[in-house]
């Protein structure tokens, strides 16, 4: 009876914490970014209006976000881009994390996820030990006549972030090839193993 209601109990802890931290996350987020920009605007319009607007700080920002994607996509945006990035690493810590948070961002909202074919497994960094990997493309031909084989590039993702890892070459008939997607196999990644292929692929449905 006690084994059945603990099982119950934390079924209902999966089924609630995830939707409930989301929610809050979200209410957290919200009033982050109406706080810090609906503050001053609110204030401007309360003297004139004698009331705020519950909300305008979230829509400055999109409205912002907007504008610095469109501002981005032309030249002139995208020289005051590219000097802000040069800007950022002169400064000691900014330098590392940037960089990070960059290619995690632009792996996110990419059209093309770099362009990788299938997902693998190879025995790395040592025998036994088996790493998840994507096939780059094949070996260039200077390695391959060096060794005698047929290679693969393989890039193998860091955890917890994948745009950074290593690249290796592997002999082909040493790579297993997988049935998952890059998308799938990115996520897992990115959750350090927490998550397994099912359950990526339940959440895709």
């Amino acid at each position: 009876m006690i084994a059945r209601i603990r099982k119950y109990f934390i079924a209902g802890l999966l089924t609630i914490l995830p939707f409930s931290l989301s929610l809050y996350i979200l209410f957290v987020l919200f009033r982050l970014v109406d706080g810090i920009l609906g503050r001053f605007v609110n204030i401007y319009l309360k003297s004139i209006l004698g009331f705020y607007i519950p909300g305008l700080g979230l829509i400055l920002f999109v409205a912002i976000i907007f504008f610095a994607g469109i501002l981005s996509t032309h030249f002139f945006g995208a020289r005051l881009h590219h000097f802000l990035e040069k800007a950022v690493g002169r400064f000691p810590l900014l330098k590392y994390i940037y960089p990070s948070l960059k290619q995690i961002f632009d792996y996110l909202f990419s059209e093309t996820k770099m362009g990788f074919k299938k997902v693998v497994l190879i025995e790395y960094p040592s025998k036994g030990i088996w790493s998840l990997g994507f096939i780059a493309n094949v070996g260039f031909k200077e390695a391959e006549g060096k060794i005698g084989r047929e290679l693969l590039n393989v890039y193998v993702p860091s955890v917890p972030n994948p745009t950074t890892g290593y690249f290796v070459l592997v002999p082909k008939e040493e790579v297993k090839i997988l049935d998952m997607s890059i998308r799938e196999a990115m996520r897992l990644a990115m959750s350090g193993g927490l998550l397994n292929p099912a359950e990526l692929t339940k959440e895709d449905k």
